[in-house]
């Protein structure tokens, strides 16, 4: 009798584990991959390659503190990220991921980027888009000739206290070293309304400011909607923001190649370019989006343009120390 009950006891257990198994397979073979990024600086166009079936997570990068943020970075498969952002990631706990495509997938300036990264971070980081900064001026066309030669009309006195600067202090020491004046910093910031990252257009729009500088891809939309609104990319080069690709799955390789197999068609090429996204491969008509003709700068940067742009290098600490000692300075009366 006990060993009936033993019996039957233990096949009712076995059961329970079968089940808890059968479950617990169901729940991860049903787990979405997913994928991380901070949506408002990501144009529709690029949110809509992402396969359907991923979950697509809203990050905030500059507040990677919060327990939020932390629990989306902690349970995503892949993210996306701004190279402003970078050096507040554990590289640890990515994978490598270069070494999945074609060594001539990425153009010259994307490999010539990587390199300025450190040695543990390259195979880790894949270069998924490059975004121009572009000059938005509202109501005054005078100003279009003069912004698209040169940096130098920001010291217009017309534009004292109306131009809005990207929250970069680095993005706007680079814009002083283009213009061609003493104390150009000081005088730069002097002509400054307000400095803001995510609704420098909302203000552009809605007050007496004048200019903005504003990555492409975020204002793409008020330009057709907006006929006050003119677009101007300076022939002596404008920053660009560099986004990049990180894995911490091994076991989604498959997927993810044919996630970037995707962009290779031509009309998902030439919408994220419409949008100001431009994909930093090789293949020839990706690279004819950076070849627009300087009279038709109103649909890019030029090829002049683009030419004479620049990146932002990792930091060191030293590197990082000297700069802020150069704002703080610059500050002084």
């Amino acid at each position: 009798m006990i060993e009936k009950y033993s019996t039957r006891r233990q096949f009712l257990n076995l059961g329970k584990l079968s089940l808890l198994f059968l479950l617990n397979s169901c729940s991860n073979s049903s787990k979405k991959i997913s994928i991380s990024l901070q949506r408002a600086f990501y144009p529709q166009s690029l949110k809509d390659t992402l396969p359907s079936s991923w979950q697509q997570e809203s990050i905030d990068f500059s507040k990677l503190e919060l327990e939020k943020n932390k629990k989306i970075l902690s349970n995503s498969d892949f993210i996306l990220i701004k190279d402003g952002w970078i050096n507040t990631i554990n590289f640890e706990s990515f994978q490598k991921i270069n070494d999945l495509f074609p060594n001539d997938l990425l153009n010259k300036r994307s490999k010539d980027f990587l390199k300025s990264f450190k040695e543990y971070q390259i195979n880790k980081l894949f270069p998924i888009g490059v975004v121009p900064f572009a000059v938005i001026i509202k109501n005054n066309k005078d100003l279009i000739n003069d912004a698209s030669n040169s940096w130098d009309f920001l010291l217009d006195e017309k534009l004292k206290e109306k131009i809005i600067f990207p929250q970069s202090p680095r993005i706007i020491m680079s814009i002083s070293k283009k213009i061609n004046a003493k104390n150009s910093l000081r005088k730069l910031k002097g002509q400054t309304m307000l400095f803001d990252d995510q609704n420098s257009i909302n203000w552009l729009i809605n007050s007496k400011a004048s200019v903005a500088i504003i990555p492409y891809s975020q204002c793409v939309k008020y330009l057709k909607i907006d006929s006050r609104l003119s677009i101007v990319f300076p022939k002596n080069g404008v920053p660009l923001s560099w986004n990049f690709l990180l894995s911490k799955s091994k076991i989604n390789n498959q997927i993810l190649i044919e996630w970037i197999k995707s962009f290779e068609d031509r009309n998902t090429i030439d919408e994220l370019a419409n949008q100001g996204w431009y994909l930093p491969f090789s293949n020839e008509y990706s690279q004819n989006k950076y070849n627009i003709n300087i009279k038709n700068n109103n649909l890019g940067p030029s090829k002049i343009c683009w030419e004479n742009s620049w990146s932002f290098s990792p930091l060191n600490n030293k590197e990082k120390f000297n700069l802020e000692n150069l704002w703080n300075e610059s500050l002084a009366p």
